[in-house]
């Protein structure tokens, strides 16, 4: 189990780095796209901070992730393939949890984090 971290940690790290770097800015920036918009909707509808409702809203857990796989889900896809194709290119092999790790950081992650601080600035101001 600790090799595998370790060489998930490493394999980052050597994509960071290459022909296949500039998925680690375009990516986030997408995603960053997809969750203003989100938010922006959110918080017109008076909706409570995405991770927020993912956590305490029970019922509409379900609901929040298939709105969240909408807005990302190609994005992740497109994540998934891409850190696939550089696993090829770099490392000539293919480990698919990393891929998925990777996809995950790249799509998802900065989706949840933007969404919900989104939501909360706009609703701030709205309040003022």
């Amino acid at each position: 189990m600790e090799d595998l971290i370790t060489r998930i940690f490493d394999n980052l790290g050597l994509k960071t780095e290459g022909p296949m770097k500039f998925r680690f800015i375009l990516q986030p920036i997408v995603s960053l796209i997809f969750a203003v918009k989100a938010g922006l909707r959110d918080s017109k509808s008076g909706e409570v901070p995405y991770f927020w409702g993912l956590i305490k809203g029970k019922g509409e857990r379900k609901d929040l992730l298939k709105e969240g796989w909408k807005d990302v889900g190609k994005l992740f896809v497109i994540a998934l393939l891409l850190d696939i194709i550089a696993q090829i290119i770099i490392l000539k092999t293919v480990y698919p949890f990393e891929a998925v790790i990777t996809a995950i950081i790249l799509a998802f992650i900065p989706y949840i984090i933007f969404r919900g601080i989104v939501n909360r600035i706009i609703s701030l101001f709205k309040k003022k």
